[in-house]
């Protein structure tokens, strides 16, 4: 035989706010189970003579909520098992912001869960605050909320603000989104006869006097712009009203095509600042790789293809099946077992969508690459199979047999060949960097902004002196380039 626990709600306020139908039951009850007795209405009904039995002291008895919550839920399914039937109230409405409820709710079918109603502190807050939730509204716990889900331009409670550490924590959790200095309005009592309002600086939060678990805090929908400019939501209209019709001429005529080099520039961009250490400017620069993102995801939408939701929900689908060491029950201990299982993820992917095997290994290696990349991606996917030397010094006796080559056909003015030798001795080149675990475009891009900064030395010193580089003689270059170089060691 099934039990039941009848749910009902104690409303936002005073008795006169109470439903008299819940009013009734409550009456007629021998002991009702309260979460809280912090609450208006109980004192009023303990007058007229209604039982409680509350839970405010387990609330001492914890340290987290979660566990105050499950305390509750257990002892309520043992006094049904035993009685068959009891009556659970709560404060305001019981479907709105009651863990324990939803916690009965999810209990299995042998206890009945019925919600017999309440009033919502939600229609208080509405009415002092003269707000239309249509609009748009949200309702968030102070101490659970995740503010990059919060929607600045939404209506915005915030409920469990009870005392200054739970404001303080709201506080600085509402920073992440909005201004220090947004205006935030404290409600307390909403609805009933001591009914306060406070206006303050979200900065000012937690020096509020006027706080208890009648509390809630509203923040109005952002209306400057300006404020908006970090939600990813104001660049994608943005970038749609750049290619719609009143848009920018030249964003509406891009094509896939037509943007390739863009990326590839940004790309490089970001590089370079990332070289430089400089956290403003990679920012920036990573600012304008998303521009690109972007524009290719609008140009897809325009065609009918594909939004920036489908590539967000296809990265973050990939993202979860690749690390089932993660998300799921597979182990990695380290990063090169991590690399093996998305190599085998991803041939199991394409099995899957009906893809042949490849019929070479280094199919996946993008020839648009750079050359230098291109080749250490090259030998590192040979390597895996074995096709690899196992120590340099074949390496170097390669090297000096390619450069021989490369010697050769410049003496016997074979350009087609020479060039090809050349080649033959980068590619070694590149081996030899991979077997000491140097990245050979780096090195060479360490090299070129040396090479830059000794020569812009040799321009600087020579403008000293109303001179150009092309007016002295390479003696007084390479003399100004050694003096370049002991200035590097100085500073070193």
């Amino acid at each position: 035989m099934s039990s039941t626990i009848r749910i009902l709600g104690l409303g936002a306020g005073d008795l006169d706010q109470l439903p008299v139908g819940i009013y009734k039951k409550l009456i007629k009850q021998e002991l009702v189970f309260l979460r809280t007795e912090d609450h208006p209405v109980v004192a009023e009904l303990k007058r007229e003579g209604v039982t409680f039995k509350s839970f405010d002291t387990i609330y001492k008895t914890y340290d987290q909520f979660e566990e105050v919550y499950e305390h509750i839920v257990k002892e309520l399914v043992e006094a049904v098992t035993i009685k068959g039937e009891i009556v659970y109230a709560v404060p305001g409405h019981p479907l709105v912001a009651e863990a324990t409820v939803q916690r009965l709710l999810a209990l299995d079918k042998n206890i009945k869960v019925i919600i017999e109603g309440g009033q919502s502190f939600l229609d208080a807050m509405f009415t002092s605050l003269k707000i239309d939730p249509i609009e748009g509204f949200q309702l968030v716990d102070g101490m659970m909320m995740d503010p990059s889900s919060l929607d600045l331009t939404s209506h915005t409670i915030v409920a469990q603000v009870y005392d200054q550490m739970s404001a303080s924590h709201v506080k600085l959790t509402l920073m992440e989104r909005f201004p220090d200095d947004y205006i935030v309005h404290v409600v307390t009592a909403a609805g009933m006869a001591q009914e306060s309002v406070l206006t303050v600086p979200l900065y000012e939060l937690d020096r509020v006097t006027a706080l208890s678990n009648l509390t809630a805090v509203y923040l109005a929908p952002v209306k400057d712009d300006t404020l908006l400019y970090g939600e990813f939501s104001t660049l994608q209209h943005v970038i749609k009203t750049l290619r719609g019709p009143n848009g920018c001429p030249w964003d509406k005529k891009q094509t896939h095509q037509s943007l390739k080099r863009y990326l590839l520039e940004e790309t490089y961009e970001v590089l370079d600042a990332i070289d430089e250490n400089d956290d403003d400017h990679l920012a920036e620069e990573l600012g304008d790789v998303l521009l690109q993102v972007l524009l290719h995801a609008q140009i897809g939408e325009d065609e009918g293809y594909f939004n920036i939701k489908d590539i967000i929900s296809i990265l973050t689908e990939k993202m979860i099946r690749r690390h089932p060491h993660v998300f799921g029950d597979k182990n990695a201990d380290n990063a090169e077992e991590v690399v093996a299982n998305w190599e085998e993820i991803k041939q199991q992917e394409k099995i899957a969508k009906g893809h042949k095997q490849k019929s070479s290994l280094l199919d996946d290696i993008p020839s648009a690459l750079p050359a230098l990349l291109r080749a250490f991606k090259l030998q590192k996917k040979a390597a895996k199979v074995g096709f690899d030397w196992a120590d340099e010094a074949p390496m170097w006796m390669k090297l000096q047999e390619e450069i021989s080559e490369w010697l050769q056909a410049l003496k016997e003015g074979a350009n087609d060949d020479a060039v090809e030798e050349l080649g033959d001795v980068l590619f070694v080149l590149v081996n030899l960097a991979r077997y000491h675990e140097i990245d050979p475009e780096e090195a060479l891009t360490k090299t070129n902004n040396k090479f830059r900064r000794r020569f812009n030395y040799i321009e600087d010193q020579l403008a000293k002196d109303g001179l150009q580089a092309d007016a002295v003689s390479l003696q007084k270059l390479d003399e100004l380039w050694e003096k370049a170089k002991q200035e590097e060691r100085k500073g070193e």
